[in-house]
Parts: C-alpha cells; sequence; structure tokens
C-alpha cells in the first residue's frame, strides 16, 4: 500500500525503481557440447533411465515368499538382479516398475517354479554376487534382449 505524501519515512524506506529486464533474442542449438537429439545413450554397461526405478526393489522383496531357490543361490541377489530387471523393462515402456514387471522378470528366470537342471546352472552364475558388482549387474540386465522384456 502506498503510504501518504505528509507522512515523513526514511530513505531507506522509500520505494525504489522496478528494473526492467530486456526481452531475450531467439535461442539455436549452436554450441557444440549441446545435444541435438532427444534420445538418450545407449549400448552395453549404460542403463536404462526411467522414472521411480528403486520402487522395483521395493516390489521384488513381496515375492520373496514365494521363490524357488536351489542350493548356492542367495535370495538378496536373486531379489536385487530381477528389481534391476523389471526397472529395464518399465523404463522401456517410459513408467515407474509396476508388480507385473517383477513377476516376468522372475518368470524369465525360472525362480517362480521348479526350473530345470541347465536353467538352474545358468542362473546361479548369473546372478552370483550381483547385488555387489554393478559390471555383473549391468552384464545381466543386458543378457536380456529388448524384445523379450516387451513381452
Amino acid at each position: 500500500m502506498t503510504q501518504p505524501t505528509f507522512v515523513p519515512i526514511s530513505e531507506a524506506d522509500q520505494v525504489r525503481p522496478a528494473r526492467h529486464l530486456h526481452v531475450p533474442g531467439s535461442w539455436t542449438t549452436t554450441r557444440p557440447a549441446e545435444l541435438t537429439t532427444p534420445t538418450a545413450r545407449r549400448g552395453r554397461l549404460v542403463g536404462t533411465p526411467g522414472p521411480d526405478a528403486g520402487f522395483a526393489l521395493r516390489l521384488a522383496r513381496r515375492c520373496a515368499p514365494d521363490l524357488k531357490l536351489t542350493e548356492g543361490e542367495v535370495e538378496h541377489d536373486v531379489l536385487v538382479g530381477c528389481a534391476l530387471i523389471a526397472a529395464r523393462r518399465a523404463a522401456l515402456f517410459g513408467r515407474a516398475p509396476s508388480i507385473y514387471d517383477v513377476e516376468l522378470a522372475l518368470a524369465l528366470w525360472g525362480f517362480l517354479v521348479e526350473a530345470p537342471a541347465a536353467l538352474v546352472a545358468t542362473r546361479r552364475q548369473a546372478f552370483a554376487s550381483v547385488s555387489h558388482d554393478y559390471v555383473a549387474q549391468r552384464a545381466l540386465v543386458d543378457s536380456i534382449p529388448e524384445e523379450d522384456l516387451k513381452l
């Protein structure tokens, strides 16, 4: 609210004039390091960014009682590995992970049924210490083709 002119106020309390900013000109992507395409980098050991990927681990923990593990398989490694696969699947569709992504990841590796011996040997090697090794995590997730994840 403005103050009447006859009321005395100090100089520090006086209303200052406003600064007006100029209107910016046009902008183009001409700098050397600018990304000119809207796609992210893809390939081995890069990952697939997606929203709320950590939620897949919480969903995977819900499936822990249903796991059919054999000798030498660690539940924590299985849950982390399948959560990573589920997060990648959800990111391919541009959404956050759901329980169906986790169930598909578990089903791909046969953790919800009694799996054949050949599959058990393969998954035991693929999931060995995967929760502690980033390169093993990326190798596990990259080992599944996108076509299979989009089922």
